[in-house]
Parts: structure tokens; sequence; C-alpha cells
């Protein structure tokens, strides 16, 4: 199974341009896509709605939308009727496989007074991969304070675990006859995590390390599939400065997987070529 995560900073490139043709160029092939800055009604953004562009120009894939902003937008009476324009910005999962049900998670945040702060949030996609079902969460975290992405990964971290006893969208019997889908156990979560792996967040995803061992995968934190496969923490660029020229970067991007997948992660890999937003896609591949 491949899987690949991408902020695709609402179509703009390291040029300035705008296309998302070569942002779906950059993650075709996947099994799995998880796109962060998805839009839609961006100002001066040319494709008014890129989820449906993207899903025009991926026909087949099955795909969900979830925005973690949504505000009105110069929203106005046209000849008696009410017309709804909206901006939205959030997160995209794509699938070659039926996604039997999705959630959109509401992260915790504590507001900015004197900088531009947002809402952040994750998509939860239960899919119906071959394999067996499997949960995919495409996250984009708080890019402001180490302090609000704290607060966001105590609460996700712990969540995800405790999926399995509460359950997704909907539990118990049928509905009406509607089946419900089964909670898998496994998960993969992807995305934009706007921190550094030497930062007291990241400690929080995959345990401190110890000061012989190293960092141990346990069963209550996630796995970093990039040092899974041998990569040095630190060793590694997901997104590029614009005020640089795009000459210095962070790893910033991450796909972690829940630690019965530890040994199921076959490779993993960062397009460092593709110039088609100011991150770069986090190509990982599965036995599963």
């Amino acid at each position: 199974m491949k899987i690949v995560s991408y902020n695709i900073q609402y179509s703009k490139g390291k040029d300035g341009a705008f296309d998302l043709d070569r942002i779906v160029d950059a993650v075709r092939g996947a099994d799995i896509i998880g796109l962060q800055e998805v839009t839609r009604n961006m100002p001066d953004v040319p494709d008014a709605d890129q989820p449906a562009r993207i899903a025009e120009l991926l026909p087949e894939y099955y795909w969900s939308y979830a925005s973690s902003i949504d505000v009105d937008l110069g929203s106005k009476i046209e000849n008696g009727q009410a017309v709804s324009k909206r901006l939205e910005f959030g997160n995209m999962v794509l699938s070659r496989w039926p996604i039997s049900s999705k959630r959109a998670l509401i992260l915790p945040r504590t507001g900015s007074v004197d900088n531009f702060d947002m809402q952040n949030g994750v998509l939860e996609a239960f899919i119906a991969a071959p394999g067996g079902p499997i949960r995919i969460y495409v996250t984009h975290l708080n890019h402001l304070r180490s302090q609000t992405r704290r607060m966001q990964l105590d609460w996700l971290v712990p969540k995800l675990f405790a999926t399995v006893s509460e359950g997704g969208c909907m539990t118990g019997t049928t509905w009406n006859g509607f089946p419900i889908p089964p909670t898998p156990k496994s998960f993969i979560i992807m995305g934009d995590f706007n921190l550094t792996p030497n930062c007291e967040e990241y400690d929080r995803i995959v345990g401190k390390s110890d000061y012989y061992y190293g960092r141990l995968a346990t069963s209550d934190h996630w796995v970093d599939s990039w040092t899974r496969c041998g990569n040095d923490e630190e060793n590694s660029i997901t997104w590029f400065d614009e005020e640089d020229d795009f000459k210095s970067g962070r790893r910033l991007d991450y796909a972690f997987v829940s630690p019965d997948l530890a040994n199921k992660i076959k490779s993993v890999r960062i397009d460092q070529t593709c110039p088609a937003s100011d991150h770069q896609p986090y190509w990982l591949e599965m036995n599963l």
C-alpha cells in the first residue's frame, strides 16, 4: 500500500504560480492520499472549489473533505434567492477503496490576541482496504504556538487509541437497516504537524528518548515511519522557507502509525524535487 501526505498550500508553488494539475501529478499513483491546506473560495486562487477539482483530476479515487475554517465571504441575495459564498480551509483524503465513514475532529486551541491564528482540525476516515479496514487521519496542527500544539496532542494522542472503544461516527446496532462500519484498531496519521523532532511536542507523540536506549516504541505512543526506516530524526526537510528563497527548511511533515503497524512499514521517502508547494510530498509504503 502506497500512501502520500502533502500540504499543498492551496496549490501555490515555489514559483508563486497556482497549479492544481502539478499537485495532482505529484501524488498520482498512491493508494491513499492525504492533503492539507485545501480550500474553497480562497481569494486570488484560480480554482474556487479545490476539492471538486482534485476529485475531477483523480476520478478513480473516492474522496472526502473536512474544513476547519468556514466563514462567510460575501453571501448575498440575488434575484430574491440567498446565495451563500463561504471561504473554507481544511484537509482532504482520497482513496482507491471506499471510505466507510468520516469525521471532522476539531482540535482544542487558545486563540491568539496579537497574531493571526486559525482553527485546526483532523479528518478521520475509515477505509475499506483489501487487507482489512484501516483508520486514516489527515492532520494539520497549529502553526503559531508550541503550547497550542501540545494541547492539541494531549487530546489527540490518547483519542486515537480510545477510538476502538468509543467507536467512530456511529456505534451499536444497525440504524434503520444501515450497517455500522467496523472500527479498526490500526491507524495511520499523517500531515503537517508544524513541529520539529527536537521539540517537546515530538516527545509527546513518540515518547521521550532514554539516555541509554534512545527512543523505544511503546503501546501508548505513535511510531514515526521516518525513523523506523533507519533515518535520523533531524536528517530531513519537508518544508522550505519562502523568506529564505526556499534555501532552508525543517521537518514539519510526518506519517505516524499505531504500534501494531510498526513492523508493516516497508519504506519512506520525501520528494525533494517537487516545486508545487512550500512543503514536499511525504511517501510511505506499507506491507498491508
